[in-house]
């Protein structure tokens, strides 16, 4: 079984738990199948675990030491491993965004990435100060080639009122960002609605996510200042759906939100 590119248990707790999972494995001399059984899972997923492509899930940490009698060792390496930050995990994030089925993403502060012309990402990247804003604007508009692939990925985008009225470079970037955005907005696979400031108080408020389904398994991507996290366990991931769906419930319907966008481009003549 090869690992996966980068493999790397010295400096990575979630590649240790793999490499440990598969050292344990093959000393109490059981195979990926008795494995998935105790899990409730099949072989296919504790190779992807072992290999270090799948993350841990805490549940099934749980299922291995109860089984194993680890007195608890991976619970509790799979909740430290959840605290830290991976600088793999935007990468990784940028794979499942590509392969996505269904993306749902909710933006407090800037325009989606992959909605974003390439002249609003280049203004965002050096409002920020960010190092190689030429470059990073250019790949932003490369990640958005998933939009257009057979079939597209289904896409609900919910984005907060500020992101539509406040300027981002100048009156001709913002222009065009929102004339980009509207035609995007005409897409059938592509719903974009508006979280009006006059909602005040809502679940969004404490920051931007992305949910990302492939297979029927969601994998959620928060972001904030350098450097965002990936989250993969169920009982997480699912907490996020339902933050997805209260924003969604104080969000103005499609028809009134595309109005009120044709509204913030007037104001950019």
């Amino acid at each position: 079984m090869r690992y996966r590119a980068g493999f790397d248990p010295d400096k990575n707790l979630w590649d240790l738990i793999a490499f440990d999972l598969r050292r344990q494995r093959q000393e109490r001399d059981i195979s990926l199948n008795v494995v998935g059984d105790i899990i409730g899972r099949d072989r296919s997923l504790v190779a992807y675990v072992e290999n270090g492509t799948t993350k841990l899930q805490e549940k099934h940490a749980v299922k291995i030491d109860d089984a194993w009698r680890t007195g608890g060792l991976y619970s509790r390496l799979v909740r430290f491993a959840k605290r830290g930050h991976d600088v793999s995990w935007f990468a990784t994030h940028l794979e499942l965004e590509a392969d996505a089925d269904e993306i749902r993403s909710w933006d407090l502060g800037w325009m989606p990435g992959l909605f974003q012309t390439e002249s609003y990402a280049r203004a965002m990247f050096d409002a920020a100060g960010a190092e190689g804003a030429e470059a990073g604007a250019k790949a932003r508009v490369e990640r958005q080639q998933c939009l257009h692939r057979t079939p597209p990925p289904r896409v609900w985008a919910i984005i907060d009122e500020r992101v539509i009225t406040q300027p981002v470079g100048s009156t001709a970037i913002m222009r065009d960002q929102l004339a980009h955005l509207i035609k995007l907005a005409e897409r059938s696979h592509i719903s974009v609605r508006v979280v009006p400031q006059s909602v005040g108080a809502h679940a969004g408020r404490d920051g931007s996510f992305k949910i990302m389904t492939a297979g029927g398994a969601d994998v959620v991507y928060t972001y904030a200042p350098g450097g965002g996290r990936l989250i993969q366990d169920a009982t997480e991931t699912n907490r996020y759906r339902v933050w997805f769906d209260l924003i969604g419930d104080v969000a103005l319907p499609k028809d009134a939100s595309f109005e009120l966008i044709v509204q913030a481009l007037e104001r950019f003549p």
